[in-house]
């Protein structure tokens, strides 16, 4: 069972160095901490009082870990919630903040459960989500991961600019569906066929 810290690591890995995309609403992004999150968290690394570009780029990967680990893994509970579900949750809360936990929360009331969609992991939630998992132990982080790369089609559709991070420009899985399939049991994982005729509407 990997550690906190050992996920933390591997977003890191995942999220890689410094970029600014002008298609990623995130703006300048540094081993997957935004300048954004950065600004939220009075982040100024050089001292001269503002959070800017220069600040994300001086951002190092133990820096990130610790940011992760604080502010997108305790703070918002995901501790709190069957051991399975912590690593793919985690990542996405990453990945696309709240959603991930809006995400878990359709996932809950899809298996029975009555809980609110508010992205907040709260007593309601936990022992919701505690009840799923207990229903169907060996399959809930394969549900999850499922609708996770769902979500990510479903961004993709509706968002053009956002295609690139599911398709690469061969047709192959994007960034956003490996990273959603690395969480899924292999078995689970769409073939080349499936995936290019899912987003074959995409042009």
């Amino acid at each position: 069972m990997q550690t906190v810290f050992e996920i933390a690591k591997d977003i890191v890995r995942r999220e890689g160095g410094y970029v600014s995309d002008p298609d990623d609403p995130g703006g300048p992004t540094n081993h997957g901490v935004t300048i954004h999150t950065m600004r939220r968290l009075g982040l100024d690394l050089n001292g001269d009082g503002d959070v800017t570009r220069a600040d994300v780029q001086a951002l190092t990967q133990a820096q990130a870990v610790e940011i992760f680990i604080d502010h997108y893994f305790h703070a918002p509970r995901i501790d709190a919630l069957p051991q399975p579900l912590q690593a793919t949750v985690f990542d996405m809360h990453v990945n696309a903040g709240a959603n991930a936990i809006k995400l878990l929360q359709r996932l809950v009331n899809d298996m029975g459960q009555d809980i609110a969609v508010d992205g907040k992991i709260g007593p309601h939630t936990i022992r919701a989500t505690y009840a799923a998992y207990q229903d169907a132990p060996n399959h809930m982080a394969d549900a999850y991961g499922i609708a996770r790369r769902g979500y990510y089609y479903k961004l993709a559709d509706r968002r053009p600019a956002s295609r690139k991070y599911a398709r690469r420009r061969d047709g192959g899985k994007g960034g956003w569906i490996k990273r959603a399939e690395e969480f899924l049991s292999p078995h689970y994982h769409l073939s080349a066929a499936d995936h290019r005729k899912r987003v074959a509407p995409w042009g």
